[in-house]
């Protein structure tokens, strides 16, 4: 069995530009004479690797606490693009993974620099898909994001942003994604993993 870590270190993660970067408090120190070590740490729910849930960009859309974990925990399919996802390149991936593997094909990781067009989210969320990763801290295009956040997460599709994925291969994999339970929350910190020939 071989894991990868597919997440960023919290306190030097990429931060979406706006969003406030994690902070990290020492509370008491043993070498301070303490009787432990002790740390607090405020972030941004979307700091670093992180999900998405619906209510991030839908009034009244899931919190964290209410999506369903099965969307975060199973087999997932890892494909590499560069650059501007198409609806046809959406259309090919989804082939791919499902001629790899049709439960993998439900969670779908974008290995590489890739954005994801309007039209490839709408491919995305007809797929019947439960959750969508990418390597960039938002799915679409940095400074227009309300479309293809709304097109997938309308659809109950979760978003697993800011992954890393440069030491995986393309393929199948068992991930597990899921994030805290932040009651209320629009998003939340998690610390994915993919596992290789768990079986």
């Amino acid at each position: 069995m071989k894991i990868f870590d597919i997440s960023q270190e919290v306190f030097g993660c990429c931060v979406f530009p706006g969003d406030p970067a994690p902070k990290k408090m020492t509370l008491s120190s043993i070498a301070d004479g303490d009787v432990c070590n002790l740390t607090a740490f405020s972030m941004c729910a979307h700091n670093g690797t992180h999900i998405d849930a619906p209510y991030h960009f839908i009034k009244g859309g899931k919190t964290v606490d209410a999506v369903r974990l099965d969307a975060f925990v199973g087999k997932a399919f890892v494909a590499e693009h560069r650059g501007t996802i198409s609806g046809t390149d959406a259309a090919g991936i989804m082939e791919k993974g499902q001629k790899a593997d049709p439960e993998a094909a439900r969670r779908i990781l974008i290995k590489g620099d890739a954005e994801v067009s309007l039209d490839a989210a709408k491919v995305f969320a007809d797929s019947d898909i439960l959750l969508l990763g990418n390597e960039s801290q938002t799915v679409g295009p940095e400074n227009a994001p309300m479309a293809v956040h709304l097109a997938l997460l309308g659809a109950d599709v979760i978003l697993l942003e800011g992954i890393r994925l440069s030491k995986v291969p393309e393929g199948v994999y068992l991930l597990n994604a899921a994030p805290l339970d932040l009651a209320g929350a629009d998003g939340s910190p998690c610390r994915a993993i993919l596992i290789e020939s768990w079986t």
